[in-house]
């Protein structure tokens, strides 16, 4: 199976902590007033009380139009709730008031990254790193945008110098570990998912591409194992799938049909499950159940009929239509 984001769900995403920032010395005349604000918004957004919370930090930024945090902290709220736009317009301001402040530059690369302006987000991780030397996390994040991006090289060392200043940084050893997939690197990929796993027995994703490392150089019995660890964790079709062809590979086309149909059971719009299941009941004989098969996977993506016409104008007497 290729690296995708289904599977690779962890690949670039980071939980944004609301951080209590001071207040500059100087807000004016309003300023107390506004820090009041502020602090009742603070509180609201701790709480869960984002709209609350809003509303609040609006109040302050009338008062005080230069208040920097109470921007970056709105952006955060805005982020929760989807306005994408919105945060990077906040973060900007608080970026544009106070320029020596990690923080908002930090997060508004997480949000481009979320929007796929990558250049935008490693030019805000460049920002941090350059602020805070030491940033583990902003060279993590980096290195996701440099790898969606396709520079496999920088993205592992932005994550090996993220590892440097964070030794116990999980998330880096595997993101690094999917640059070194991605780059063919199998045993530096294996070394990092099993370093994650190490440290978060309980990583799904670690598991999962793990396991398509040791697929792809066919030590099948490994890759069931660790698929196998996956499915224990969280059940998922797609995984049931992958095991699937684990097992088929290895040569066990009953157990994999057993997987193949959970698989179904799970997503019935999983083609490649479908089709899976057709290429074993042809090999078995199965002709009806193969046709049947086939023709769920077409009907749901087309694209499948090219990539297994030969094989069933070879196997089978009637083409599915």
């Amino acid at each position: 199976m290729k690296e995708n984001g289904k599977l690779l769900v962890r690949q670039f995403l980071t939980t944004l902590a609301v951080v209590t920032l001071f207040l500059t010395p100087a807000l004016g005349q309003k300023s107390a007033k506004a820090r009041d604000y502020y602090n009742r918004g603070l509180q609201k957004q701790e709480s869960g009380d984002l709209d609350g919370a809003i509303a609040d930090y609006d109040k302050a930024l009338e008062l005080e139009p230069r208040f920097a945090t109470a921007y970056n902290n709105r952006a955060n709220i805005k982020l929760q709730k989807g306005d994408l736009d919105g945060a990077i317009s906040d973060y900007s301001k608080a970026v544009e008031l106070n320029p020596r402040n990690v923080e908002p530059y930090f997060n508004r690369g997480v949000v481009r990254m979320q929007k796929g302006e990558h250049d935008g987000a490693i030019a805000d991780f460049t920002s941090a790193i350059q602020l805070v030397p030491e940033f583990a996390m902003a060279y993590n994040n980096r290195g996701n945008a440099r790898k969606a991006m396709g520079d496999l090289e920088g993205a592992v060392s932005d994550y090996t110098k993220a590892i440097e200043f964070n030794p116990k940084l999980t998330i880096a050893y595997y993101n690094r570990g999917t640059a070194y997939q991605a780059k063919e690197n199998k045993a530096a990929a294996i070394s990092d998912y099993t370093y994650a796993l190490g440290a978060d027995p309980k990583f799904v994703d670690a598991y999962i591409n793990r396991a398509q490392v040791w697929q792809s150089q066919k030590d099948f019995d490994k890759a069931i194992a660790d698929y196998s660890k996956a499915i224990e964790l969280k059940p998922d079709a797609g995984v049931y799938y992958a095991r699937g062809t684990a097992l088929q590979g290895k040569q066990d086309l009953n157990a994999a049909l057993v997987d193949y149909a959970k698989a179904i059971s799970l997503d019935p719009n999983l083609a490649e499950a479908y089709s899976a299941r057709g290429v074993i009941e042809t090999l078995q004989g199965k002709k009806t159940e193969a046709i049947q098969d086939f023709e769920n996977a077409f009907r749901i993506q087309p694209s499948l009929r090219q990539i297994f016409k030969e094989f069933i104008e070879k196997r089978l007497s009637a083409t599915p239509r």
